[in-house]
């Protein structure tokens, strides 16, 4: 089959975009015909004529040089192996790349406000990956005058980047753990200090296992990833990537539950770097299950296991407090529309939206004493 080149373009409108949603006709087309199982009905679900998308099909099919669709009268319409498989492919690619095309969509943004109203007040966000922040930048846009850079990033590379004063806020997850946690402590102790940097409250969400429609393989917890399943062969499990709050939250539940995280079985050489991602993976067929927020399962019509809830906080300096745009992003967050926003989304509520907090009142675990190394109960070493 002769390769086929890819082009990508972005245009400005009238009204903003939520999320990092990329359109293609060729794959809105495909979508349409997979859900409906009708070329008529397809049509009225993209609001065109049977005859306009007829015709789209088969000028698709001339320029991949693959058929799309079979079809018989009285049959349903169905997919091809081969558009199928593409069409999986792309969302899978799609939703991978969520986070990477939102940070440039926000950076595009940030262009465009400085060049329309340069007393807009611009503040740079890196966050671990969520579904519900890119409704805080809308609404701080559009009622505060403030513009949020909104850049995805693993929790500890946000707090990192917090650090290395590549942003002024920093976006983390953590569930509330007073029994303590030594994944998280050896991880975030050395990056949040009492004193220097103060949490912002922001929501609370749920975590828990995302698995395929009516969990055919019985799914019901960690441990059950660790044995064969129906069939003989243990689940294929969707990492996330090092450095998330996901992966340490997967790391603190098996070590909890004295699981060897070794006997997992991994659907693939590389990790994915978001919720989406997973629930793609998942969704595809290509993995089994995978540890993730229960709106990205709900996105893709997966079933949802939950394991427990878990609060996502933003983090700044004590000296930033006072920066008008943190206290523009404050605002966002103590009004009504943004529990609104939470409330509208599977799994999402808000928790202590807007208030500044003690990070050791806020994070019990934090007292959590972390093992001296070995020559602290020796001899000093030379």
């Amino acid at each position: 089959m002769q390769a086929r080149g890819v082009h990508l373009q972005y245009s400005f409108e009238a009204e903003g975009q939520r999320g990092a949603a990329l359109h293609n006709p060729l794959f809105d087309l495909l979508q349409a015909v997979h859900e409906h199982g009708s070329i008529q009905h397809a049509a009225k679900a993209l609001g065109a004529s049977y005859r306009h998308v007829w015709g789209a099909l088969k000028r698709w099919e001339d320029v991949m040089g693959e058929p799309l669709v079979t079809w018989a009268q009285g049959q349903p319409a169905r997919l091809t192996p081969f558009a199928d498989r593409l069409l999986w492919a792309e969302t899978r690619a799609r939703t991978r790349l969520t986070p990477h095309i939102e940070a440039l969509r926000a950076e595009l943004e940030r262009v465009l406000a400085e060049a329309l109203d340069g007393s807009q007040h611009v503040l740079t966000v890196f966050a671990s990956h969520d579904l519900a922040l890119p409704a805080l930048r809308d609404l701080s846009s559009q009622g505060h005058g403030l513009h949020v850079d909104l850049r995805f990033a693993g929790s500890v590379d946000a707090l990192r980047a917090l650090a290395q004063g590549r942003c002024l806020v920093a976006g983390f997850h953590v569930p509330p753990l007073p029994g303590g946690s030594p994944q998280f402590a050896q991880v975030m102790k050395p990056l949040l200090k009492p004193g220097v940097h103060k949490l912002i409250g922001c929501l609370r969400r749920a975590q828990g296992l995302m698995v395929a429609r009516r969990n055919p393989l019985g799914l019901r917890g960690l441990a059950d990833l660790l044995q064969p399943a129906a069939g003989g062969a243990t689940p294929r499990f969707v990492l996330r990537q090092p450095g998330s709050g996901t992966r340490l939250l997967l790391d603190h539940l098996l070590a909890a539950q004295g699981l060897d995280a070794a006997r997992l079985r991994p659907h693939a050489d590389a990790p994915e770097d978001s919720h989406v991602a997973v629930a793609a993976a998942v969704a595809s067929g290509v993995g089994d299950a995978g540890l993730g927020i229960e709106a990205a399962a709900r996105q893709f019509g997966l079933d949802f296991i939950p394991l427990l809830d878990e609060d996502y906080f933003l983090v700044c300096l004590k000296d930033a407090l006072d920066h008008p745009a943190v206290i523009k992003l404050r605002q966002a967050l103590e009004g009504p529309a943004w529990a609104g926003a939470l409330q509208a989304l599977p799994g999402y509520a808000p928790m202590r939206s807007g208030e500044v907090l003690s990070l050791t009142q806020a994070l019990p675990w934090w007292h959590f004493r972390l093992p001296k190394p070995a020559w602290v109960a020796g001899p000093a070493p030379a």
